[in-house]
C-alpha cells in the first residue's frame, strides 16, 4: 500500500515540474499543454492517495477535476484558435 503514496508523491513533483513550463512557456499553446499536463498528474495523485487511504471522497474530487480541466483545455484551445482564424481571415480579405 505505501507504493500507492510513493507514486503519488511522484506525480506531485511531476506536476510541479511542469508549473514551471507553465509559467515560462513561449507562447500560450504551451502554457495550455504544460496545465492541462499538471492537471492529470495531479488528478493521478489524488486518485492514488484515495486507494491509499480508502477515502472516496478523494476519488470524486480527482474525476472532477480532471473534467474541469478538460474543459478548461478545449475552451482557451478554441478561443485561442479563433482568434488566430480571424487575424488569418482578415488578412486575407485586405489583401483582395
Amino acid at each position: 500500500m505505501i507504493e500507492f503514496l510513493i507514486f503519488a508523491i511522484l506525480f506531485l513533483a511531476f506536476a510541479v515540474v511542469n508549473l514551471y513550463r507553465l509559467i515560462k512557456g513561449p507562447n500560450a499553446a504551451d502554457r495550455i499543454v504544460a496545465s492541462d499536463a499538471a492537471d492529470i498528474m495531479i488528478s493521478c495523485a489524488m486518485m492514488l492517495f484515495s486507494l491509499y487511504s480508502g477515502r472516496g471522497i478523494y476519488l470524486d474530487v480527482s474525476i472532477i477535476s480532471a473534467m474541469l480541466g478538460i474543459i478548461n483545455t478545449m475552451l482557451v484551445g478554441r478561443y485561442l484558435d479563433r482568434g488566430r482564424w480571424v487575424k488569418k481571415h482578415d488578412s486575407s480579405e485586405n489583401n483582395h
